[in-house]
């Protein structure tokens, strides 16, 4: 399904042109599942914000009021709502540093010519009151309801029932029309729920894909199969979230999306949407900023999140604009995102290099 994802939205490029004064194109993104019909475009959403007062619901907004579970860090290993965000030796939580552990991918010189290198970074995450712009999560209680989910792509998502909330906050807002995910963490079971192009048609949910992970566990989804991203992998662990940038680290990889990907992956992505294009990079492929990128001339959050890019790296996990990170949706990101822009465009796709963690695949595709 091709859709214009919410890391393309129009007011997100409107934003980078008012603050850096250049011009940022629009690219496609695939659904997770790669199929040729069509849906509608993405688009800045005008539905009202979600309220944040639901009984028991915790969101990843900690300025609107309501209960909040902060993700925190346990030596290098993000928690949330008293969970691991996975293992510490799970690739998400591995630092890509040591050289001689991680050399240079042997396709990287390839993969250069076709990963338009000149092109800058940019963070797709921001406020949720007023632009919905990241990607929103959640946790909820111990024992929560649960509802029933259908599936357009059930062979390929994990059956519900689901506890999701009426009012679990969407990517984008409810019908905005773009990936509109769904990320819930169940405190009771330290077990994560994402689900993509999520709509709430009471009781349950209507989604594309739906994909459910044990976060006390580095098990794959089968080879083959998507979830609620292109490369079959988790969303949550990848996403820059603001409370780990104000605590001062960013221990994890960070997702990332390209325009295009070659019809391969690489573990811990089990799923590709892409192209028969050896030259193309392929879904789970590692990258690093460069050892020789000199981060003596950025401060604050950005030296944060440069850093992390240094030591744990990138992980492409979708199918849209070129050289987008991700990150969660919360108004606490309002006073840093100028900055941010500003800081992150200085930084371009030649700073990096691809890293060897394991073998191409094309299995189950």
């Amino acid at each position: 399904m091709s859709l214009i994802s919410t890391e393309t939205k129009a007011a997100g490029v409107a934003r980078a042109i008012a603050v850096l004064g250049v011009t940022v194109g629009a690219a496609c993104s695939s659904s997770p599942q790669g199929s040729p019909s069509g849906s509608p475009p993405d688009s800045a959403d005008g539905s009202a914000p979600l309220a944040d007062d639901d009984a028991g619901i915790a969101t990843s907004s900690n300025t609107n009021g309501g209960v909040v579970s902060t993700p925190m860090t346990t030596g290098s290993v993000p928690t949330i709502g008293g969970c691991p965000v996975f293992p510490a030796d799970n690739p998400w939580n591995t630092r890509v540093d040591d050289t001689t552990k991680y050399p240079v991918h042997a396709m990287w010189p390839t993969y250069m010519t076709t990963m338009n290198l000149s092109t800058q970074l940019h963070p797709d995450w921001g406020d949720w009151s007023t632009d919905h712009y990241g990607i929103p999560w959640q946790t909820v209680p111990a024992t929560p309801p649960t509802v029933p989910m259908t599936f357009e792509y059930s062979d390929e998502s994990d059956p519900g029932p689901y506890p999701f909330p009426p009012t679990a906050r969407v990517e984008g807002g409810a019908g905005s029309g773009g990936d509109m995910h769904v990320l819930v963490v169940l405190m009771d079971d330290c077990s994560l729920y994402e689900t993509y192009s999520s709509r709430f048609v009471g009781p349950g949910w209507s989604c594309g894909s739906g994909a459910k992970f044990d976060l006390a566990s580095n098990a794959l989804r089968t080879d083959g199969w998507t979830s609620a991203d292109a490369a079959g992998l988790p969303i949550l662990p990848g996403l820059v979230k603001v409370s780990e940038v104000t605590a001062g680290a960013v221990n994890h990889a960070i997702r990332f999306t390209m325009d295009r990907t070659q019809q391969a992956y690489i573990h811990p992505a089990v799923h590709a949407a892409g192209k028969n294009d050896t030259t193309l990079p392929p879904m789970g492929l590692r990258l690093r900023l460069k050892a020789s990128f000199d981060l003596g001339a950025f401060g604050g959050a950005s030296k944060i999140v440069l850093t992390a890019m240094k030591e744990y790296g990138i992980i492409l996990a979708d199918n849209g604009s070129d050289w987008y990170m991700s990150g969660d949706s919360d108004d606490a990101w309002s006073p840093l995102m100028d900055a941010l822009v500003t800081d992150l465009a200085k930084v371009q796709g030649s700073d990096f290099e691809a890293v060897e963690t394991g073998p191409i695949s094309t299995a189950g595709l």
